[in-house]
């Protein structure tokens, strides 16, 4: 009876004495939210930036003075929620510079800043593919024994 007792106390204490260190998986720059209150809009240029925060994580498509930064942290849920991954930082910095490589445009973006966007959900149907499995097939064959012929 002791032993059952005590194997059950000394357990007790070994679960609540192990410490739980949160799980975090990060993408991009850490601690975004600070570095970016360092670059100064019309005083930071490119060089000072790159020393900042680093080289960016995309350039804009046909503009090299778009430079975007991303930091992205996601960490393990509590046991209620049976550890779904959910995402606890969601940074984005865009910053824009003029043609003598100055910071002239800077949008810091957080998660509770981003947009949630709604898609349509109606399907456009498609005339030309009404047909069934069986007149697509038939004329595939057609179509081979005819290749065949020449």
């Amino acid at each position: 009876m002791y032993k059952n007792i005590s194997l059950l106390f000394i357990s007790i204490i070994f679960l609540l004495g192990c410490q739980q260190n949160e799980l975090l998986k990060t993408h991009g720059i850490s601690y975004l939210d600070k570095r970016q209150k360092l670059i100064v809009v019309n005083k930071t240029n490119k060089n000072d930036a790159v020393i900042i925060l680093g080289p960016p994580a995309t350039k804009g498509m046909t503009d090299n003075n778009l430079w975007i930064y991303i930091e992205r942290t996601i960490s393990r849920g509590n046991l209620l929620k049976l550890g779904k991954n959910y995402i606890k930082k969601n940074n984005v910095l865009v910053l824009e510079f003029n043609n003598y490589g100055v910071v002239y445009k800077k949008e810091f973006y957080d998660k509770n800043k981003m947009k949630n966007v709604s898609f349509a959900k109606n399907i456009t149907e498609n005339e030309l593919k009404k047909e069934n499995f069986i007149v697509g097939f038939l004329s595939s064959i057609r179509h081979k024994m005819e290749s065949q012929k020449k």
